[in-house]
């Protein structure tokens, strides 16, 4: 192999080292849905105002990410899955508060059938399929929203800087929607769970990825590789707040994993490397879709009822 052919991988080699290998100079991406998260936060506060007279859930309870109450984020469209399927613990005519609701023990009760609004049921069961990703761009409050997109535009914006943005897409919403199944099948099946942090745990496992894979190229690892470990402890400390769910941090994370695997563009100095990273890219995309298949049949085929409603 000659000076020629070999040169633009010491070009990528170099600029790896230097932290400028991007594809893109911005992330158009995460600007977008920082700005339709944002609009979606404003409405849910509103929406909590208009039912009980105040943004953020004070009464009953206090939601202490400074955010709408439970009831809001089901009615809204939080992953709760009474609302996803049939649950003989949680059935449809199951009465809990309303989102006006402000005592406790309630006295403005709702149907989970109501609750779920969005035209109900239609006489059948619960089948709100969509609580698998409508989660991702809701937030449990201004809190829980400055956190994540804090994340969003530093580790998800460079993110969408290496891959691009389509690749960015497949990594974001891939490892987001499958947070949201696992927790469907583990979490608790009483307690709504909303957030866009699977999706940014998925753009963290990317992170770990490129330093798995560069290590050798990487300016500082072991810095970095410390500021990972940190963030994602973070990252899993959030999740034991009201409204979030670490099932989802998790599922993000191990999907976020699997789908870098697939699309990150990494250096291959040889044939051996080469073809090692394209059995590694075949792996993990037949992993994926595996993991995707048979957790989703298992929500609907399982009896994922582990808590009651709250």
């Amino acid at each position: 192999m000659g000076d020629d052919a070999k040169y633009p991988i010491e070009q990528q080699i170099e600029a790896k080292r230097r932290g400028s290998l991007v594809r893109q100079r911005r992330a158009y991406v995460c600007w977008v849905l920082t700005g339709v998260m944002t609009g979606l936060l404003v409405y849910e506060l509103v929406f909590n105002a208009k039912a009980q007279g105040t943004p953020f859930s004070m009464k009953p309870f206090v939601n202490p990410l400074l955010g709408p109450s439970q009831a809001a984020l089901i009615e809204i469209g939080a992953r709760y899955a009474p609302c996803m399927k049939h649950i003989e613990e949680v059935p449809s005519t199951l009465q809990m508060g309303c989102p006006s609701n402000t005592a406790n023990p309630p006295t403005e009760l709702c149907t989970i059938e109501q609750l779920c609004a969005h035209g109900g049921f239609n006489g059948g069961d619960p089948n709100q399929w969509w609580r698998f990703i409508s989660p991702v761009f809701l937030h449990a409050g201004l809190v829980h929203l400055l956190v994540n997109m804090f994340v969003q535009s530093t580790i998800s914006a460079q993110v969408e800087r290496e891959v691009g943005s389509l690749g960015f897409i497949l990594i974001y919403f891939a490892a987001g929607i499958f947070g949201n199944v696992l927790g469907g099948n583990f979490a608790l099946v009483g307690l709504p769970s909303v957030g866009a942090s699977g999706a940014l745990f998925g753009t963290i496992a990317t992170m770990w990825v490129d330093l798995i894979a560069h290590w050798r190229f990487e300016h500082r690892p072991k810095t970095k590789l410390a500021m990972l470990t940190v963030e994602l402890a973070l990252g899993i400390g959030l999740g034991f707040l009201p409204g979030t769910d670490n099932f989802a941090h998790l599922g993000g994370m191990c999907l976020g994993l699997l789908t870098s695997v697939a699309v990150y563009p990494m250096i291959t100095e040889t044939k051996t490397r080469a073809t090692i990273v394209l059995a590694f890219r075949a792996t993990a995309i037949a992993l994926a879709v595996v993991l995707y298949v048979v957790l989703i049949r298992n929500f609907y085929t399982g009896n994922p009822a582990q808590g009651e409603a709250q």
